[in-house]
């Protein structure tokens, strides 16, 4: 990488709302691009949190937050993006490289560099679905450091309320070839309608030889944990209040459904992944993450 990152077009849209939370994530990979046990690597997240006004003021280092690790926000929930980043990287790259799929779809792709930082194989194309404005100022930032893709890279500007299967076909998705689905901290902001709305299109869009995963929460009540530590703590530092702008009415059981459309589903927690790789969060009292869910789905062949 070349260059310094600037702020410019599209920052408004990552300045509020759930575009704010993509710059949390953000800062969190780079939090956890710098720790000598790094799970995940990102060497351009830093530059996006430091591109907004917003975020310009975050700690991108461990170094720089005064509790370190104690510290609710980050230090147990950015592990925990980092651990995500990590799986959902393998997941990715297991797809493609043991399977014939070679266009990859990230939904709602936010502020995700995997297309400049993964090793993807050749003939890989990455279709990056998410609001222009957001991919307007990823565009900026990623431009100024004259950052270079390591795939076939296309952004499709669209909101995920609207036809973006349409728009997905119009940037040269093949809806006849095996493809790999990424939907990561999204489904949470999403009403019940929309999420299924969603997997029904994946499911549409899907041929033999796909694979899906998405990331959910099973909590009842999401208010139950309201005044958990990583809650409150979002909150008072960065003025980020989760629960108020997850969706809170009742999930609809989306691994089930797929798995009666045909698909191979396993759930699992993201301490099951801890465990597996020795470091990250573990279950505590009052945990906001006692709910979430990753997924991960086959359409197998024949």
């Amino acid at each position: 990488m070349a260059g310094t990152a600037h702020r410019g077009t599209g920052v408004e849209g990552v300045e509020a709302g759930v575009g704010l939370t993509a710059l949390m994530v953000a800062a969190a990979r780079a939090i956890e691009t710098h720790r000598h046990d790094t799970l995940a690597r990102d060497l351009y997240a830093e530059h996006f949190v430091l591109a907004a006004p917003a975020s310009a003021g975050w700690p991108v280092r461990i170094q720089q937050v005064p509790d370190g690790d104690a510290n609710p926000l980050w230090g147990r929930f950015a592990r925990y993006f980092g651990l995500r980043t990590r799986v959902l990287d393998d997941f990715l790259l297991r797809s493609v490289h043991t399977g014939s799929a070679r266009q990859v779809v990230l939904l709602g792709a936010g502020l995700d560099s995997r297309a400049f930082r993964l090793g993807w194989p050749a003939g890989c194309v990455v279709f990056e679905v998410d609001r222009e404005s957001v991919l307007a100022f990823k565009h900026t930032v990623l431009e100024g450091l004259s950052a270079t893709p390591k795939a076939a890279r296309v952004p499709v500007p669209v909101d995920l309320r609207g036809d973006w299967a349409t728009a997905l076909a119009c940037a040269g998705f093949d809806a006849g070839a095996p493809s790999v689905w990424l939907a990561e901290g999204l489904l949470f902001y999403l009403p019940a309608a929309a999420e299924r709305r969603l997997m029904d299109t994946v499911d549409r869009l899907s041929t033999q030889g796909s694979s899906l995963a998405f990331e959910v929460k099973l909590d009842k009540d999401l208010l139950e944990y309201r005044d958990s530590p990583l809650y409150t703590s979002t909150t008072q530092q960065i003025g980020i209040d989760l629960l108020s702008l997850f969706d809170t009415e009742p999930r609809p059981d989306s691994a089930g459904d797929l798995t009666c459309r045909g698909w191979s589903t396993s759930v699992h927690t993201p301490f099951d992944f801890t465990r597996h790789h020795g470091r990250g969060p573990l279950p505590e009292d009052n945990d906001a993450l006692a709910g979430n869910r990753w997924v991960f789905a086959d359409r197998p062949r024949p």
